[in-house]
Parts: structure tokens; C-alpha cells; sequence
């Protein structure tokens, strides 16, 4: 599952990241979204959501949630 069908609220463990895009993926590292980490939906939006990692909320697109394996 990935982060695009997370219920909003709920906290999840991230369980990877699937991309081939080394590009997103070190920009996901910077932002504290890697394996074993918990991330929490906030809300969604039209082109992504909001989500909180660590201590920090982040407004990601869809390609970027749909990478995100929790």
C-alpha cells in the first residue's frame, strides 16, 4: 500500500521507497521519509497532501505519495 491510499490522521510506519529516481529519493531522505520512520496524513489536496514526518509537515505531490510504501 502506498501513501496515496492512507486514511487521514492514522500513523503509519513508512515501509520503503519505490522509485528509481535517485533524484526523489535523496529528496525524500532529506525530509526524514525513510524505512521505519512514522508518517501521519494531515489532509489531502487536489494534486497530493499534507503529511507530517518527524516534526515537520510537508505538502507532497501524488507522484511523491505514491512512492512512499507504508
Amino acid at each position: 500500500m502506498n501513501l496515496t491510499q492512507a486514511a487521514e490522521g492514522k500513523e503509519y510506519i513508512i515501509r520503503g521507497i519505490e522509485t528509481d529516481d535517485e533524484e526523489m529519493n535523496a529528496f525524500l531522505f532529506s525530509l526524514g521519509c525513510y524505512s521505519g520512520e512514522p508518517i501521519t496524513v494531515i489532509s489531502r489536496k487536489k494534486r497530493g497532501c499534507v503529511v507530517s514526518i518527524k516534526d515537520g509537515r510537508y505538502n507532497i505531490d501524488h507522484q511523491l505519495a505514491e512512492a512512499i510504501l507504508i
